[in-house]
């Protein structure tokens, strides 16, 4: 391998794929999941905070800069990962027969430190890994059936494990209980692990839902907006009008895209945890038990009808942009028309007035022809005058009058000519 240049990547690549993998449990076992949204640089000041844990007790200093960290402190383990938008704390703990009924995988974290986890709590759930041997699932269905709130049951990885769970929040926390009948410790660690995701994935998927409303009024009278725009375009009778128009319009449309640029990550996220969701429900490998909603069944139920309103919306909100868009070129072309058509009108008004500055012009040259050739002639008759003896028996008064056709005719002869030059050179410029 010496031979070759390796990429600085190579190594990092190929060990993301191994990277956050299950932990191994062996029920029975607590765990407790918490998942906490970054907030206020709140993904910043999480090393130092699980350094403090470490310090505290008498562990290494994790290395954070991998975005997972797995601690062992013996009475429980702590596996951390930090995500996009989130950061996940997932505490183990092995059960024995003391613990209480409401016995959980935080009773031997300290207190203070997990009071200051950084960020804002967005899931917390505790999951209960129990032997099927040691808390019979017919019994703990003939329980739950009684009861009056309903209850998720089904079998998972092929039948190797019974989960029970209602997905509600109480006391804070959501509740699993995972029977393992035949599972070995991975496939328990991984099932867990699933159920965790489900869990994660579908509250965060869900932050797109209050958007959803709150685009969704605002959709409603933008249309509104927009279709009494369109009716008032449609009986506008000046370009003022128009004008009027299109400032609304544009206000309107600036409304709008900020709105798509506020909201388009976020109703992205939700199908893409959605999805997630979807993956992780069929790892699971349910089966369903008689008389109880699977998973799945409640994901599709209570989950896909609000993704599917904010899939809804976001399309709708891309429609409406599209459509004011579309209006608005339509608007400008109208009054991109009438500011065409009112420069023909000040071209043609300019037009007539450089017709009568020509016409003008022309007078102007006949009267310069004739000043001229007065001048001329005068000029002429006090030369003949001056040398009357030489051109005897022409008299001045003849020699002026003989001249005068003939200055009249080089005058305007040269005026002809200048006037060809000039135009000659302009039509020279103009090419």
């Amino acid at each position: 391998m010496s031979l070759f240049e390796e990429h600085p990547l190579r190594r990092t690549l190929n060990d993301e794929v191994h990277a956050r993998p299950p932990v191994p449990l062996d029920s029975p076992e607590f765990v407790t999941y918490l998942a906490f949204l970054h907030d206020d640089g709140s993904a910043g000041r999480e090393p130092v905070h699980l350094e403090q844990l470490a310090a505290q007790l008498g562990l290494p200093v994790p290395e954070t800069e991998t975005g997972h960290v797995f601690l062992d402190a013996g009475a429980f383990r702590l596996k951390w990962e930090r995500h996009n938008e989130f950061s996940s704390y997932t505490f183990f703990r092995r059960a024995d027969g003391d613990d209480a009924a409401d016995a959980d995988a935080l009773l031997a974290v300290p207190a203070a430190w997990r009071k200051h986890i950084p960020g804002r709590l967005m899931v917390a759930t505790h999951v209960e890994v129990r032997p099927a041997a040691q808390r019979p699932p017919e019994a703990e269905l003939a329980r739950v059936a009684a009861e009056s709130a309903p209850v998720v049951a089904s079998k998972v990885a092929e039948g190797g494990a019974w989960v029970f769970t209602d997905f509600r929040i109480v006391d804070g926390f959501s509740r699993f209980l995972v029977l393992d009948s035949t599972l070995t410790p991975r496939q328990a660690g991984r099932s867990v692990q699933r159920l965790l995701e489900i869990e994660t994935y579908r509250v965060i998927a869900l932050l797109a839902f209050p958007v959803a409303k709150g685009v969704g009024r605002m959709l409603s009278r933008a249309e509104d907006e927009l279709a009494d725009l369109m009716e008032t375009m449609g009986t506008a009778v000046s370009p003022d009008d128009d004008r009027a128009v299109l400032g609304r319009l544009t206000r309107l449309a600036a409304e709008v895209e900020q709105s798509v640029a506020k909201t388009t990550f976020r109703f992205g996220a939700a199908a893409a945890y959605y999805r997630l969701v979807q993956q992780r429900i069929e790892e699971l490998r349910e089966i369903r038990i008689a008389g109880f909603p699977t998973i799945r069944e409640f994901m599709e139920r209570r989950l896909a009808p609000a993704i599917a309103t904010c899939a809804t919306i976001g399309r709708r909100q891309e429609d409406l942009s599209g459509r004011i868009a579309r209006n608005s070129q339509l608007l400008r072309t109208r009054v991109d028309i009438e500011l065409e058509r009112h420069n023909q009108q000040l071209l043609a008004q300019m037009n007539r007035r450089a017709k009568l500055q020509l016409r003008l012009q022309e007078t102007v040259e006949g009267l310069s022809i004739v000043a001229i050739t007065y001048y001329g002639s005068q000029l002429v008759h006090y030369l003949a005058k001056g040398a009357k003896d030489s051109l005897a028996p022409v008299t001045p008064e003849l020699a002026t009058a003989v001249s005068i056709p003939v200055i009249a005719t080089l005058v305007a002869l040269g005026l002809f000519r200048m006037r060809r030059k000039i135009a000659a050179e302009s039509a020279g410029v103009e090419h």
